[in-house]
């Protein structure tokens, strides 16, 4: 078996691919894995593991049409994660998350169409819904993207769509909640406040700090993923969620603690432009077909994620360097 994993070098991709080079998930034991990454600001390289028998790492992006033509024949299966994805990068300049997003998926799936792949797993996020004031999103919601990032990543759902309506591409796609976790990119939430406390900085909180999100381990993610690989139906949807709704004010105040810091060190900045309030999935699909289940509690979740990046400073050290732009 054969599977070509996207964005294998970013947060959640290179946690599926190790998770898959450790035979973790059921069905794809011993498959050799090709990891593609274009190693921008977030791929890492050293996310992966250097070398491994089953592993080939390949340096490129998803939009480059030759390459994919060259390198999609063979698989069996493609986990697509590649994408851009911070949100505070989509409002000062759009264009590449749209042509990475967009483009690539459309380039990706036609070499997929042309090579005979026989099974794609779109990765997406619940942000293409928008912001919801009560209740939770399914998976027939209407999509409201209100930021440039997942306008892009909504705009890819379609394509992916379209692959599987048009040409019966075998395809499913996933939408996930916020993740966290080890070796997430330190522009994100969590380990961006994480990392200021651990440094002795301050942590710029938006507005009010009322924003709702609702949070996910990455390995309870990338479990989900896996069910929808092996046992997701073509042309479906499946939200992937871990049930546990915070404000950032809640998170916030949580990092001080597992830091030993005090409130002194929240800086109020000024809200995001379009910050949606409250995101909140419904995951009774992938729970009644899949039997999905998160299996990591919040609380202890957060404690091992503060845990690592205190025990690995030399790994967010390296990736944060030249990311104070975000910082501010």
């Amino acid at each position: 078996m054969r599977i070509l994993v996207t964005g294998a070098a970013g947060f959640i991709g290179s946690h599926f691919v190790r998770r898959l080079l450790a035979d973790a998930y059921s069905g794809w034991e011993g498959a050799q894995v090709t990891a593609l990454d274009k190693l921008t600001y977030a791929g890492n390289r050293d996310n992966l593991p250097g070398t491994h028998e089953r592993l080939v790492f390949v340096r490129g992006d998803v939009c480059d049409r030759g390459l994919m033509r060259e390198l999609v024949p063979g698989h069996d299966a493609v986990v697509h994660f590649a994408a851009e994805t911070h949100v505070d990068r989509s409002l000062e300049g759009a264009g590449d998350f749209f042509r990475t997003n967009v483009l690539g998926t459309q380039t990706l799936l036609d070499a997929v169409l042309d090579s005979g792949v026989d099974r794609v797993v779109h990765v997406s996020t619940d942000e293409v819904y928008g912001s919801i004031t009560e209740g939770s999103w399914t998976e027939e919601w209407p999509l409201a993207p209100n930021s440039p990032y997942a306008a892009s990543k909504a705009g890819s759902d379609l394509v992916a769509r379209a692959y599987w309506r048009t040409h019966g591409v075998d395809l499913s796609v996933t939408r996930c909640s916020n993740n966290y976790g080890p070796y997430q990119h330190p522009e994100k939430l969590i380990p961006l406040f994480v990392t200021n406390l651990l440094e002795g900085r301050r942590v710029p909180l938006y507005g009010d700090g009322g924003n709702v999100r609702e949070w996910l381990h990455v390995d309870d993610h990338c479990r989900g993923i896996h069910l929808v690989l092996n046992q997701g139906r073509a042309g479906e949807i499946y939200n992937i969620g871990g049930g546990n709704e915070r404000t950032n004010l809640a998170i916030t105040e949580q990092l001080l603690e597992l830091t030993c810091s005090d409130a002194a060190a929240i800086q109020r900045v000024a809200d995001r432009k379009a910050h949606d309030l409250r995101y909140s999935i419904d995951e009774t699909k992938i729970r009644e077909e899949l039997g999905y289940a998160p299996l990591i509690g919040f609380e202890q979740g957060l404690a091992d994620t503060v845990a690592w990046y205190r025990d690995n400073p030399d790994w967010w050290k390296a990736a944060k360097h030249g990311t104070d732009r975000a910082v501010a």
